[in-house]
């Protein structure tokens, strides 16, 4: 069996920062409770559970979150509405959002201020989208497909600015444009807000799917850059695996394919994917 382990693989950098400031507000931190998250900081429960064990409280709601107590907002951001109700109340903000993020949202903000009606390619559930919709300054569609929205119904009359939740799908984002862009009567700002880290991970991805026979993708199940990889390596006719952790892989399965290889989700620990290397090692062992 040959391995072949992404060099893409693990955290990217708006989720090592985000622990980062996690790591240092509990350094400093005297009283646990009145330490809170709001949302998971990183979409992996194993590092969610890691830190609950620490005295981390994660809540879903700002309501949950007392007045003078600290929170860290999480990677994927808060609306700006969230964020002005805990600055109300005196809640102490630590803002971890990936810097990432943050300038989509401004992108966003900028493209739309003079009217432009924001053409957003996400997941509406996801909290970055509801993060990027809320710098919007009118109004907006969300369209979790490139097929959900249809270029020959858009108004030429109106005004659009295109964006994406940052760890979307790039090809799929490129074809996209291109059929907005075939629309020439159309008046659209292209705005690329799909993160650097996410498009060199999935094209790492897409060149080492068609040197493997199975491709192993390490990360959260709640995690959409994690699915987003799974999806893009099937789309090149390669077999991809989805588990968070090497407990979830069948031995005897792994033994069918004599090439493996081996990536993971931008919020995705070290550690998980070492075990996984390591049993696929003791396999070929």
């Amino acid at each position: 069996m040959h391995i072949v382990r992404a060099t893409s693989a693990g955290f990217c950098m708006g989720v090592s920062l985000a622990l980062r400031k996690l790591d240092e507000m509990i350094a400093q931190q005297s009283k646990a409770d009145h330490f809170y998250i709001l949302g998971s900081i990183i979409h992996n429960p194993q590092v969610v559970s890691d830190y609950e064990a620490q005295g981390v409280k994660t809540v879903q709601s700002p309501e949950e979150i007392p007045p003078g107590a600290s929170v860290v907002i999480r990677a994927h951001g808060i609306t700006r509405q969230v964020e002005a109700s805990l600055v109300e109340r005196g809640v102490q903000i630590i803002d971890a959002t990936c810097p990432k993020v943050k300038a989509a949202c401004l992108k966003i903000e900028k493209c739309t201020e003079g009217g432009r009606i924001l053409l957003l390619y996400g997941e509406s559930a996801h909290p970055e989208v509801k993060c990027l919709l809320s710098y919007a300054q009118g109004e907006a569609c969300v369209f979790d497909s490139p097929d959900q929205l249809n270029a020959d119904s858009l108004d030429a009359a109106g005004k659009y600015c295109l964006a994406a939740q940052t760890t979307q799908d790039k090809v799929l984002f490129e074809q996209l444009v291109d059929k907005l862009r075939a629309r020439e009567d159309l008046d659209i700002s292209i705005q690329n807000t799909i993160c650097d880290a996410t498009r060199r991970r999935q094209g790492e991805a897409i060149e080492l799917a068609r040197e493997v026979d199975l491709f192993i993708v390490a990360g959260g199940y709640n995690s959409s850059n994690t699915r987003r990889l799974a999806e893009v390596i099937e789309a090149q006719g390669t077999k991809a695996i989805h588990v968070e952790t090497a407990a979830e892989l069948s031995v005897d399965e792994l033994k069918k394919y004599s090439r493996i290889g081996l990536t993971a989700g931008a919020s995705t620990p070290k550690q998980v994917i070492d075990d996984i290397e390591q049993l696929l090692n003791s396999i070929q062992g």
